[in-house]
């Protein structure tokens, strides 16, 4: 069933650039359909000086939210979130996986979606807690990294109770698909269809030739278990850190899903775009 949105929030990374790309996009909705209302984040609205209604992120309550600016931009607007609303990227970033609209095709892509209604596309997002204490969602990962460069942390991993691995390295990424293109990929894990419901565990520089990627399945529950004396930080999709000592056990299961406009593409293209051109990123 499409979502037909009588109300459009718009967050705003707040650079020059993506405040220009705002101001087109509000003047070009605004006068789109009557009884639409317009809402923006409170920074965005005070850069704009427009008299439109600025609100925490949190507090928004909106059919559509449109990003404005790179993936980090989501990210962050996602940990905010208190329930999954559809979100629509602007790419005004460098690569642009989960922002996957450029700025000239902003203003035709949303006067489109306000006239026409738009599908919903579910992503898979990992709950993290530590100990009690729970996390934010981790849209693409949870990283486990050595809190001093040089010095390898010591560790095992548990899926559903069972002993995965215990191994020295700097450190662990666990992703999602949508992640599996980020911190992961680099780490040397494999490029996971969004549609797939897993999580990834990627080792970080392991000091042992067997460790390699596992695929399990997203319904597992995942903990991590310091074993030497250094302590670790807890880095969820690069905006959020939490230092973790010896005794505290890390669990990672399926977390809520994130909602995005459902945009016509095919993935394995958009992959050759972004990560194989051969052009510089």
């Amino acid at each position: 069933m499409k979502i037909h949105p009588r109300r459009i929030g718009f967050v705003c990374r707040g650079e020059p650039r993506d405040i220009t790309v705002l101001r087109d996009l509000v003047e070009g909705v605004s006068v789109e359909r009557e009884g639409l209302e317009v809402v923006l984040d409170a920074d965005s609205a005070y850069k704009m000086g427009s008299g439109l209604r600025g609100l925490k992120i949190e507090e928004m309550s909106v059919d559509l939210l449109v990003c404005i600016g790179g993936d980090g931009t989501i990210l962050r607007t996602l940990h905010y979130l208190k329930r999954p609303i559809p979100v629509l990227g602007v790419n005004t970033g460098m690569i642009g996986f989960l922002a996957r609209i450029q700025p000239d095709k902003a203003v035709p892509t949303l006067k489109k979606l306000i006239l026409d209604g738009f599908d919903v596309e579910r992503r898979e997002r990992l709950s993290v807690r530590v100990m009690d204490e729970e996390m934010p969602y981790a849209m693409n990962e949870a990283v486990v990294i050595t809190a001093k460069p040089g010095k390898m942390l010591h560790f095992a991993i548990f899926v559903d109770g069972e002993e995965l691995e215990r191994l020295r390295a700097d450190g662990v990424v666990f992703a999602t698909p949508t992640g599996s293109t980020a911190y992961a990929m680099s780490a040397g894990g494999p490029i996971v269809d969004p549609k797939v419901n897993a999580t990834i565990i990627v080792p970080i520089a392991p000091f042992k030739l067997s460790a390699r990627p596992t695929i399990v399945d997203i319904n597992s529950e995942i903990s991590l278990e310091l074993l030497g004396t250094k302590d670790a930080e807890l880095v969820i999709d690069g905006q959020f850190y939490r230092g973790i000592v010896r005794d505290e056990r890390i669990r990672i299961t399926k977390g809520e899903h994130a909602s995005f406009v459902k945009i016509p593409d095919r993935y394995f293209s958009l992959l050759q775009d972004k990560l194989r051109s051969g052009e510089e990123i």
